[in-house]
């Protein structure tokens, strides 16, 4: 399978923490003109199941998609997971544990913005919160904006929501990246220079996380995505020609929670399409062929 002229394989809906629906998100696409694409919800595969009910003949081509909020020693990582099997219990166990941390740290946050902060909501919002599939930092700032706490989501989690550290409520890496390979998949890092807030990981830094990602068994990067400079882009690109790792392009969109769009990858700017993202592909469609990934 040759790259296409425009694909997107990172992108979310309000599964985790975008705005569109997954229905939504396949009629976008379809008017976006992107041949090739991925739901990547946090913590979720549900999202995909619902996209793939609703493609029909003539469609863009999808592959399953899933991102890991991980956290060790060194910092955050954002692990993503392409062409594995929904119904593996690899897959299941590791959502249902992602899941599981999210809601606690959903709880978490509640708690210090009230003691810390004076924040309350009322019960029926905090349950609303609660019934979310996936609920995340944009659902609690915007919450906080309709009660008048913050002037912006973006000023609601810059100034308070994260003042506060979760800990180790987060998945580890090796264990997503383990989990995706137990479920036939494809496990990559996003967005590979960007840590936590504003945190930019380059050199000898990023070396050393992609040798432990790769020890772990990772198998790609990021390396075009909507956020990157052209340097940066540069930059990965080396990195997985350097490691032989497998590469692939997202936008990272979220629907209205994000200022970008869909297809914002910088890809079809590319001079060429990098070896490691038609090794990626042919990766995915052989899953495909001998039914994977669905």
């Amino acid at each position: 399978m040759r790259a296409p002229d425009r694909l997107d394989l990172h992108m979310h809906t309000v599964v985790s923490d975008g705005t569109d629906t997954p229905e939504e998100i396949v009629g976008r696409v379809r008017e976006a003109g992107i041949a090739l694409f991925s739901v990547t919800d946090h913590d979720a595969v549900k999202g995909c199941s619902i996209v793939r009910a609703h493609l029909r003949e003539g469609d863009p081509a999808f592959i399953n998609g899933v991102e890991f909020s991980c956290k060790d020693e060194e910092g955050k990582y954002h692990i993503l997971g392409y062409g594995y099997d929904m119904a593996s219990p690899a897959i299941v166990g590791l959502v249902e544990e992602g899941h599981a941390l999210r809601m606690s740290k959903l709880a978490k946050r509640l708690d210090l913005l009230k003691s810390e902060c004076g924040f309350t909501f009322s019960e029926a919002d905090r349950a609303a919160l609660f019934a979310l599939d996936n609920p995340g930092k944009p659902h609690v700032g915007v919450l906080m904006v309709r009660y008048g706490y913050a002037p912006t989501k973006e000023e609601a989690i810059r100034t308070y929501i994260d003042r506060f550290p979760m800990g180790d409520a987060y998945l580890r890496p090796e264990d997503a990246v383990r989990g995706i390979l137990g479920a036939g998949g494809i496990p990559v890092l996003a967005h590979p220079a960007f840590g936590r807030g504003d945190e930019l990981i380059r050199g000898e830094a990023m070396e050393r996380r992609l040798a432990k990602l790769i020890g772990f068994g990772l198998q790609g990067v990021e390396a075009f995505y909507s956020g990157f400079t052209p340097a940066l882009q540069r930059e990965m690109l080396a990195l997985a020609e350097r490691h032989g790792l497998y590469v692939t392009a997202g936008s990272d969109y979220h629907g209205r929670n994000k200022p970008v769009q869909l297809g914002d990858t910088h890809l079809a700017a590319a001079d060429a399409r990098p070896a490691g993202l038609e090794r990626f592909l042919a990766a995915v469609a052989d899953r495909t062929a001998r039914g994977a990934g669905r």
